[in-house]
């Protein structure tokens, strides 16, 4: 078919990754958005205010006059709160959120089928920079706490529910659902897509004391010891570095699998 797809790491809030000088080959792409595709691995960050700013409204309505569906899994610098108010809407045999017609968050644990190929997609990760704490946004001197914690030098904190959110793990419900999914597909997909990385990707990659394994990485351990699958593509370590020739940690680099 005319399909193409390609996937790249963290945006962090900033998408120039996608204009047509660094992402060249759009210029060669349909005026077909639906004709391709790119997934970014996590940390999207465009949706972060509780109230969409003027600044993501500006750069949404960017990505979305795109010749392509930019889709991606939620990474940890996510609102996902906010992200779970769009509307759930069906895409390519799996469910997702409509940020735009042509932004989608695609949901935790479902599997999307591209011109026959299979991908799961499962977002998520801890937060490393919180090692100065969580300060609670409900609490009334939440700013003092967080000016103490300044005058101290200590940066490394976040507030729940302005700048973090327990939902970037995964609850037991979505995890289920994830194996359960895979399940009818006989536990056999094309891609596995996420923004963490397993347990073992994780210390492979010397990445341990910055990042610790927890509840997810070790999912993601489980849903790789039991499912075939072609490649694992991951974002979340900053880099671009394969562990193996199955498992790929992508940063900046835009990689075309379809």
């Amino acid at each position: 078919g005319n399909m193409s797809v390609w996937v790249t790491g963290d945006i962090h809030g900033n998408p120039n990754r996608l204009s047509s000088d660094s992402f060249y080959e759009q210029k060669g792409f349909s005026n077909n958005k639906d004709e391709n595709i790119v997934i970014i691995l996590g940390d999207f960050g465009l949706v972060w205010n509780s109230k969409e700013s003027s600044q993501e409204k500006y750069w949404l309505d960017w990505v979305e006059q795109k010749n392509f569906t930019t889709i991606f899994v939620d990474g940890n610098h996510e609102n996902h709160r906010k992200l779970n108010e769009y509307p759930i809407k069906k895409w390519h045999g799996g469910k997702i959120h409509e940020i735009r017609p042509h932004v989608l968050h695609l949901m935790r644990g479902e599997v999307f089928t591209i011109e026959s190929k299979k991908i799961f997609a499962f977002g998520g990760a801890s937060s490393h920079d919180i090692q100065d704490g969580i300060i609670d946004y409900e609490d009334a001197d939440w700013k003092k706490q967080a000016k103490n914690l300044d005058k101290q030098g200590k940066y490394m904190y976040r507030i729940k529910g302005l700048s973090w959110w327990e939902e970037e793990l995964p609850t037991d419900q979505e995890m289920q659902h994830g194996l359960n999914v895979l399940k009818k597909y006989d536990n056999t997909v094309d891609y596995i897509i996420t923004h963490s990385p397993s347990t073992s990707e994780l210390y492979l990659m010397g990445g341990k004391g910055l990042y610790d394994a927890d509840v997810l990485t070790n999912y993601l351990e489980n849903v790789k010891s039991k499912t075939n699958y072609k490649k694992h593509l991951f974002g979340h370590m900053h880099v671009n570095k394969a562990v193996n020739d199955k498992d790929i940690c992508l940063y900046e680099q835009i990689v075309r699998i379809l």
